[in-house]
């Protein structure tokens, strides 16, 4: 344990080293001077470490200089820019070392999204093709007009994006050109090389792509038809995989309490096991999500529908001890907050909800049917199931849009099924 007096001097290093950060990039004096003291500004607000706040200031700096020496005004600065600064040599030419060009490169490109953030220089290029257009604003129907989850949107525009490289290149648009064996083709050819599930969500992308070309008139009703499916079937039934309910309390319990990240974990956790939440579902609320006054919580589904779900209590104690004693002070309203910097929301990536069942299965030394987050939803619907919910109400609470996807749970619980059974006439077992 560090004595207070140790604590104050290493807080007191903490805020020279921050000092020095600023002090640095305010001697900025090329086309970036305007900026460059607030990009370190919001590097400090999120937590980034001071040591790394103070080289990416420098590396700021000196692409400030060479920006400067090579006269770029500010609207110009692209990512040419970045690769030709990593390209530099030294004063006296002196060579660098690669890994300090790679740590430049990224530090710089850093800051180049931060310019363009706060709209201080043009956003990135994209490839304008006619293809790559006719793809984007596929993509933004997807998005403003079907409100479609983002995640579906990413799928289904690039299975587009692919399908007009591969049958129309970067030349024209015609798709009254494409015929019914070009899309044939098209799914053969990725159906040979993925899953069956992977496949099927090429041929979802693909007739979905298909109908806005129809609904544009570029293709007919027969093209569309033309999509063929992909055989998913097997001899086994497909049932949910459902963590077992001692696991799921085994790996709630693992999360550490006196740490932020454990006050975090278990609140995320418990919003699994209780309410049956899609780990994007977690990641999307907000802080104004939480209805303390009538002990609510509103949820943000798949399709951008919106949902009030009431908020069990040991969820609610979790989520008043995380934001008392575990969130980090920042300006993102987001719910729940990344442990390291940048501090930020947290992403369906390495700092997800994905990551946090899996460490907590880890600690807990679980092995689950599986490492993902809906095996919490599955086991949930199971639990209900055999409390004698109906399926009806077990699909209201997961926020099914279609019976079919809570029918699965009815094949589920094989003993109680057995119990049921009626003997075989003759004694026959």
């Amino acid at each position: 344990m560090f004595s207070p007096g140790t604590t104050a001097r290493k807080e007191s290093i903490l805020e020279r080293t921050y000092e020095s950060a600023a002090a640095l990039a305010a001697t900025a004096s090329g086309p970036l001077k305007d900026h460059l003291p607030r990009f370190v500004e919001l590097l400090i607000d999120q937590r980034y470490v001071p040591a790394v706040v103070h080289v990416k200031a420098m590396h700021a700096v000196a692409f400030d200089r060479w920006l400067a020496q090579r006269h770029v005004a500010l609207a110009a600065v692209a990512e040419r820019h970045v690769v030709g600064f990593g390209h530099r040599r030294r004063r006296g030419g002196g060579p660098i070392r690669p890994e300090t060009r790679k740590r430049e490169r990224f530090d710089v490109a850093h800051l180049l999204r931060y310019l363009r953030s706060v709209v201080a220089c043009p956003p990135a290029s994209r490839t304008c093709t006619p293809a790559e257009d006719l793809a984007f604003e596929y993509e933004r129907h997807l998005r403003h007009v079907q409100g479609l989850a983002e995640g579906s949107v990413e799928r289904y525009s690039d299975v587009a994006r692919l399908f007009l490289r591969s049958r129309i290149g970067d030349g024209s648009v015609d798709l009254s050109m494409v015929r019914a064996i070009d899309v044939i083709e098209f799914i053969r050819c990725q159906s040979d090389r993925l899953t069956p599930p992977a496949a099927k969500c090429v041929v979802n992308g693909l007739r979905s792509f298909l109908r806005y070309a129809q609904f544009r008139g570029d293709v007919t009703a027969e093209i569309v038809a033309a999509v063929p499916a992909v055989a998913t079937w097997t001899t086994t039934p497909k049932l949910p995989k459902a963590i077992a309910p001692e696991h799921a309390k085994r790996a709630i319990d693992s999360c550490d309490p006196a740490t932020p990240i454990g006050l975090r974990d278990r609140a995320v956790l418990l919003l699994l096991a209780r309410l049956g939440l899609r780990a994007g579902e977690i990641i999307a609320m907000q802080l104004d999500d939480c209805d303390w006054d009538h002990g609510q919580l509103r949820v943000r589904g798949k399709g951008g529908r919106f949902a009030v779900l009431p908020m069990p209590v040991d969820v609610g104690e979790a989520i008043a001890a995380y934001l008392r004693c575990g969130r980090p002070p920042a300006a993102d309203r987001h719910l729940f907050l990344r442990a390291m910097a940048p501090i930020r929301g947290m992403q369906a990536g390495s700092d997800g909800v994905g990551s946090i069942v899996r460490y907590a299965l880890q600690r807990a030394g679980v092995r689950a049917p599986h490492r993902g987050s809906h095996q919490f939803r599955h086991a949930l619907a199971v639990q209900m199931l055999r409390g004698g919910a109906s399926l009806a109400e077990i699909g209201e609470l997961l926020r099914h849009r279609s019976p079919q996807s809570t029918s699965i749970y009815a094949r589920v619980d094989l003993d109680a099924l057995r119990s049921l059974a009626l003997p075989w006439p003759g004694g026959v077992q």
